[in-house]
Order: C-alpha cells, then sequence, then structure tokens
C-alpha cells in the first residue's frame, strides 16, 4: 500500500485542463473536471506523449502528439492509435490540498 503525498492546491488546478506534477519519481497528469479531481501517468501509452498537455475534452484527455484518447476517471485508452490503458492514481482533497498515493 501506497502512501498520500500533497502535490497541488485545489485552487490552483484549472477546470476541463491538465497540470503536470512529478511526485517521488512519479510523473503524473493531474485534471480538475468539475471540482473532481484525478490523477494519471503523464506519458501516453502509444509514443509517451504528455497527457498534461492535451486537450480535454467530455472527460476525455487527447494525447498531442498523435490523438489517442483516454478516459480520465478510468484510463481507459477510447482511441487509438494507443492499445494501452494509462495508469491511474489514487487522489485525496483534504481542504485545499490535493494528494495522490504513490
Amino acid at each position: 500500500m501506497g502512501r498520500f503525498v500533497k502535490v497541488a492546491r485545489e485552487s490552483e488546478l484549472p477546470e476541463n485542463d491538465g497540470t503536470y506534477v512529478e511526485v517521488e519519481g512519479n510523473r503524473i497528469a493531474l485534471f480538475n473536471l468539475g471540482g473532481e479531481i484525478y490523477a494519471l501517468d503523464n506519458a501516453c501509452t502509444h509514443l509517451g506523449g504528455p497527457l498534461s498537455q492535451g486537450r480535454v475534452k467530455e472527460g476525455e484527455v487527447e494525447c498531442p502528439w498523435h490523438g489517442s484518447r483516454f478516459d480520465i476517471r478510468t484510463g481507459e485508452v477510447k482511441l487509438f492509435p494507443a492499445r494501452e490503458d494509462v495508469a491511474t492514481y489514487k487522489v485525496r482533497a483534504t481542504a485545499d490540498d490535493v494528494e495522490v498515493e504513490v
């Protein structure tokens, strides 16, 4: 079982956009969807594109390199060329602190 580490302040995370954080060697993309915070590996499973820089639409993030899309809530691949889901992290918010389990 991992431990939770503070990675951001919820008030600083823009809605429907990605934010990049690095925690103990883990490169993580944070997404604020209507006040709910989600965390995914930042690297697209196709060729490693930075998901935190991708366009967010209807709960999915599109890789800026080749257009693969992933469900932000589950990490499930929704559009090729990626064929593997992206890993997700457990998130908890306490007051304004956002913590991710690593």
